[in-house]
């Protein structure tokens, strides 16, 4: 079975899988070491760690670098690859034809800052260049402020009729609207996690994926700083389970530790 096989065999309406979306190699290592059974990207932490701007086109180096490093990981990888980094529908191509030869399994494309015209020219034309690359098509009208469910259903039906294998709908937090757009969508439906809603229930609601997005990023960070305020402070620091030095370099290739 392929890389992509294998993702696409996870997304099951009514039995979502929860993706932790890496910012770097050690934590998409210790996610895949903890038996999660696939490993996205998160663009917010590849653009924080690089001090470039989200959802501007600029990590698309920093990006195909992660790419190449989650990839030796033994699961699948899906990269967030915005909303195509400024390339042409065939230059988006081969980028994500760049992204499997590196053994990328999928990737996410948002509409938010092109519109859902050009990701659906996008969309056609990754599938016609790489159709062994799951593409998660991602329509930003609820995650911009614009819910409107009509708008997203035909959004995501146009991009479903482009190819994609996917659909997203970050931001969405009403039960009844989710479970309109699995009734009404020919697709699996992926969600953020964060609305409210926990994935027992998504399950009901006919979910397939729940993506953690930028948080896990976040509560890192977040984590990170309070622990170095407490020890600033002379106060015990590092709640909850801590890997060792030991427990990271396990996981690096050789030659990584220092």
């Amino acid at each position: 079975m392929t890389r992509f096989e294998e993702f696409t065999a996870l997304h099951r309406p009514g039995e979502p899988f929860l993706l932790p979306n890496a910012w770097d190699f050690g934590s998409g290592a210790l996610f895949a070491e903890r038996g999660f059974p696939a490993v996205g990207t998160t663009s917010l932490g590849v653009a924080a760690a690089a001090g470039k701007p989200d959802a501007e086109g600029a990590t698309e180096d920093e990006t195909r670098d992660l790419a190449r490093a989650l990839s030796r990981l033994p699961l699948p990888v899906t990269v967030d690859v915005e909303g195509g980094f400024g390339r042409s529908p065939e230059g988006v191509a081969d980028y994500v034809s760049g992204l499997a030869d590196l053994g990328v399994a999928g990737v996410n494309l948002e509409d938010g800052a092109i519109g859902p015209e050009a990701l659906r020219e996008i969309v056609a034309a990754v599938k016609a260049r790489v159709p062994g690359v799951f593409v998660n098509a991602r329509a930003d009208t609820y995650w911009l402020g614009r819910p409107d469910l009509e708008e997203t259903v035909r959004r995501c039906a146009e991009y479903a009729d482009a190819g994609a294998d996917g659909l997203f709908v970050p931001g969405v937090a009403d039960e009844a609207a989710i479970a309109e757009l699995v009734k009404r969508l020919d697709r699996p439906l992926n969600v953020l996690y964060g609305n409210g809603i926990g994935l027992a229930r998504l399950a009901e609601l006919g979910v397939a994926r729940v993506s953690t997005g930028s948080y896990l990023y976040r509560v890192a960070v977040g984590a990170a700083v309070a622990a170095a305020a407490a020890i600033r402070a002379g106060e015990p620091a590092g709640d909850g389970e801590i890997p060792s030095y030991q427990d990271v370099t396990a996981l690096l290739p050789r030659g990584s530790q220092g």
